[in-house]
């Protein structure tokens, strides 16, 4: 990166980030309750109350929001008459899963290969630290030219919607001209990358009943009908023979006009094991970006290790259904409730319920707020130009704060690129990138208010 001030500024501040970011997700903020305890997510929130209040913050405040979490709020005036800017990152994360798979313990921020590797270090409490670096940055290099909100979620991953029913009882609050969201990521590590579709998502959790308790299977094994059976039916019932997602009435045939994502790379990114095919049809891109997309996250039955020789009674599965822009969530989420009843076998008693839902994204990337940020990231990232991505993943608030605020200019960058491996066991963050992303993020603060 060629001198610059502001690059100076951050690459100086990096020791200080790393402390941060190793105390941060030390915090074992999951917003699952039955599964982590509250207080670590209420410890989490209060480190950031904490970091803010000491960078300056006015109206720093913790927000009780309707789903049982807190998020945080913050204001740092700028100039008179200056541009409003809003800052979201979130501060839960995804459970560890197999903590045993990790090479190091998920809570613990430890440096191996250059990558800095914790739960939430890139997912997105780094993006959080990216935020406190670039105002920092700005400080130290005259000043920041913009008002500042800052938001950081505490429930983002549950999709429970609690910031967005608070935002919609609180309307004022997170109004801004800008929105910098900080939970999407480069293509790739070191290609600057501007996220302008998000697909929506609907979760939902499928129950089949068949009998009033389980049986010998050897005495009624063949004709007494197996809930187990029958769910598996059902969500075979989801995919067609080459993996595509196949819901009755739901559109899986648009295609992707962007970045295109080749499928060498894509194995590569996912890690598909030799000789495995990937799933559905149509590029890559399309399916990722463009197109619903099925998964079972989870199927309650019994473990291999301790099963007996049953027929059972009963089976649950969580369904994620992931949904592209121009597909109604709500709409979806009746489709996949009516196939899965319609799909149900043996007239086996089905109950479905819905337990998150949101809308999908599409940003507007004629907005000046763009060509200020393109201008900011040519110099962060010396060489490269500004690509435009979709994302798989979802961030509910989006459409909330694109409704709310629909003058407002919506930006979605961060630091969930393909290494970083989110979600999965041993997330990592490119400090690299943390350094770039700071000071992009810098820059195009004073560009916007410069424009």
């Amino acid at each position: 990166m060629p001198s610059n001030p502001v690059a100076e500024t951050v690459a100086s501040l990096m020791p200080r980030a790393k402390e941060e970011l190793t105390e941060l997700v030390a915090f074992a903020s999951v917003a699952d309750f039955a599964q982590f305890p509250k207080s670590e997510s209420e410890a989490a929130a209060r480190w950031i109350t904490d970091a803010l209040t000491a960078e300056g913050f006015v109206d720093v405040a913790l927000l009780d929001t309707p789903d049982g979490t807190q998020s945080v709020y913050g204001y740092l005036p700028g100039p008179e008459g200056a541009k409003t800017v809003l800052l979201y990152a979130h501060y839960d994360v995804q459970p560890p899963l197999d903590e045993a798979g990790w090479t190091t313990p998920p809570f613990e921020l430890t440096e191996r290969d250059g990558r800095w590797y914790g739960r939430g270090s890139a997912d997105c409490k780094g993006g959080f630290i990216m935020h406190l670096l670039a105002l920092r940055a700005l400080k130290a290099n005259g000043g920041v030219p913009v008002n500042v909100k800052v938001i950081v979620e505490g429930s983002e991953e549950q999709g429970t919607g609690g910031l967005e029913r608070y935002a919609e009882q609180h309307p004022e609050l997170l109004e801004a001209d800008t929105i910098v969201i900080g939970d999407a990521g480069n293509f790739r590590v070191g290609l600057p990358t501007v996220t302008t579709i998000l697909r929506g998502m609907t979760l939902v959790r499928v129950q089949i009943d068949t009998i009033e308790g389980n049986l010998h299977s050897g005495q009624f094994g063949g004709a007494a009908p197996d809930a187990l059976a029958a769910l598996i039916r059902v969500l075979d019932s989801l995919r067609a023979a080459d993996g595509s997602t196949t819901v009755d009435g739901l559109d899986a045939s648009a295609t992707w006009d962007g970045l295109e994502y080749t499928e060498e790379q894509f194995r590569s990114d996912a890690r598909v094991l030799d000789g495995v095919e990937l799933t559905g049809g149509g590029s890559v891109a399309d399916r990722l970006w463009a197109r619903p997309a099925v998964t079972v996250l989870g199927i309650d039955c019994p473990p291999v290790v301790g099963a007996t020789p049953s027929v059972q009674a009963s089976a649950r599965a969580l369904i994620s259904l992931r949904v592209p822009p121009g597909v109604d969530a709500a709409e979806a989420t009746k489709l996949l409730q009516a196939h899965i009843e319609t799909h149900t076998p043996w007239g086996a008693r089905v109950t479905t319920e819905q337990i998150g839902q949101g809308q999908a994204f599409r940003a507007d990337t004629s907005s000046p707020a763009y060509q200020a940020m393109a201008d900011a990231m040519a110099v962060a990232y010396p060489g490269e130009t500004m690509q435009y991505a979709g994302q798989g993943g979802s961030i509910p608030l989006c459409n909330t704060l694109a409704g709310l605020y629909p003058r407002a200019e919506i930006l979605l960058i961060g630091l969930s690129e393909p290494e970083a491996q989110i979600h999965a066991v041993n997330e990592s963050v490119s400090p690299e990138e943390l350094e770039r992303l700071s000071v992009a993020e810098a820059l195009f603060l004073r560009n916007y208010a410069a424009g």
